[in-house]
């Protein structure tokens, strides 16, 4: 996708993905060892009553999701995320959805060649509670022959 495709206003749905207990246990230990995400008995004790995934975990397969997504972004750089909020737990066999809704898309005033671009990204499990909401902008590339305006 070429900063051309994103509408203002637009929902696309990115892509799915299935996250077993074994892969949440093994980024946390590497990354976030928190007993509540690699200790069931200790989780169960915890306030989520049972193993969670790290919010580091579900940031990143977010990325994951976009990368396998039939319509790649011609990503030039991320520019940041706001308002990065985890309402829900992310769970053991949890299969999760990335929307994505386009709220603001300009042309580069510094670069001709790229756009910004800010989406409002939501990741649902099969629940449909929102376990990952935020709002990213990032530079992406104008395609190529489109006159600059």
């Amino acid at each position: 996708m070429y900063f051309e495709d994103f509408e203002v206003g637009s929902t696309r749905t990115v892509g799915t993905i299935r996250i077993s207990r074994e892969e949440i246990v093994e980024f946390a230990t590497r990354f976030d060892p928190q007993p509540f995400h690699i200790d069931e008995d200790a989780a169960n004790r915890s306030i989520f009553g049972g193993l969670t995934g790290s919010s580091c975990h579900t940031f990143a397969l977010t990325s994951l999701i976009h990368h396998q997504g039939e319509s790649e972004i011609a990503l030039v750089a991320n520019l940041g995320s706001d308002s990065l909020r985890f309402p829900a737990p992310l769970r053991p066999d949890d299969d999760l959805t990335l929307t994505s809704e386009c709220m603001a898309a300009r042309p580069s005033q510094s670069r001709p060649a790229i756009g910004i671009v800010t989406t409002r990204g939501l990741l649902t499990n099969q629940r449909g509670e929102t376990v990952m909401d935020m709002n990213t902008t990032f530079m992406v590339e104008r395609r190529p022959g489109e006159p600059a305006s």
